[in-house]
């Protein structure tokens, strides 16, 4: 009986220590700079945010806060980065959702685990668009349907890269539509849109805020919005479940602590972001994005939808048959 005591005592203390000291660790932080990995090429959405952020995170916390690019390999050369930092909210990824959500169920091995990232927001999110180069004489979905069966693998689509949403967008297309459209992956989104203004390539899913200034210049043409419904923005425009039941596909930028990084610091980063974005004229800073695309959410609702978007593209990888080598 004594024995047993004394070691529930111990065993008290020494939690009560260490809490005391993670406590001490929330209330420091940041103590030294912070680095949010972008694991795409410069110029994307992803991108544009990180750099707002750190900006307006630095001059509120008194903190040096850098981002790194570290694009590669459908952007699991930043998230492996991320992954082998200490968990104390030093080092953080903000990722399209390849990284986060896509990227175990693509791969054959990569050098993490996204299931252990620390849930921090969902930053942003707008639909991807069904985007065409004004070449293709096709002005609906369905005159596109049509026009891609009468010519199996003449067209090519464009994406930032294997595994990413545009990617799988493309085949979940082809898959409902039953069409054979050559994939063409890029090493992030700004190439592979250069590529689809310049007419190298004939097709694209891109999220709509990106899109629109070309749209309305009449440099590219859309066929369809991939949300679940019209979009405001383009009223007009149908969205390709009326055509195609079920078809969805959102563009997101989320953003996630390294491993073993405390709620509680999570938890202090995910209200600074908000309150960050909430400010008007720090949103409207955020090239091609605006106050409707910026998303905000707590940890625990960040946790969710990454994980209901790994359950549904999964379907969609499962189906289709998609992998990446």
């Amino acid at each position: 009986m004594k024995t047993s005591l004394s070691r529930r005592r111990f065993t008290s203390a020494a939690l009560a220590l260490g809490v005391a000291g993670i406590a001490q660790a929330q209330s420091d932080y940041p103590s030294r700079p912070i680095r949010i990995i972008v694991p795409v090429p410069p110029g994307g959405a992803a991108d544009t945010l990180a750099r707002v952020l750190a900006d307006r995170l630095s001059a509120r916390w008194g903190q040096t806060v850098v981002v790194e690019n570290r694009a590669g390999a459908g952007g699991n050369i930043g998230a492996e980065l991320v992954h082998k930092a200490p968990g104390d909210g030093h080092t953080l990824l903000l990722s399209p959702p390849g990284p986060l959500s896509i990227n175990k169920l693509l791969y054959k091995s990569i050098g993490y685990d996204s299931d252990t990232f620390v849930p921090i927001s969902i930053v942003a999110a707008n639909p991807n668009v069904l985007l065409v180069h004004p070449k293709v004489p096709a002005r609906t979905l369905q005159e596109f349907v049509a026009y891609a069966r009468a010519n199996p693998n003449k067209l090519n689509y464009a994406s930032s890269g294997a595994g990413s949403t545009t990617h799988l967008a493309g085949e979940l297309l082809k898959s409902m539509a039953k069409v054979d459209i050559a994939h063409i992956p890029y090493k992030g989104g700004p190439p592979a849109f250069s590529d689809l203004l310049a007419g190298q390539v004939e097709m694209m899913f891109q999220g709509l805020a990106t899109a629109l200034p070309q749209i309305q210049e009449g440099k590219l043409r859309v066929l369809a919005v991939g949300g679940e419904k019209r979009h405001p923005a383009l009223p007009d425009v149908p969205a390709i479940g009326e055509i195609l039941p079920g078809f969805v596909t959102t563009s997101w930028t989320g953003l996630v602590a390294a491993p073993r990084t405390p709620p509680a610091i999570a938890a202090r980063i995910a209200t600074a972001v908000s309150e960050v974005f909430s400010n008007a004229d720090t949103a409207r800073q955020v090239k091609g994005l605006d106050a409707r695309d910026l998303v905000l959410s707590s940890p625990a609702e960040a946790g969710r939808f990454m994980r209901e978007e790994r359950e549904r593209w999964g379907a969609v990888i499962r189906a289709t048959g998609t992998t990446v080598d």
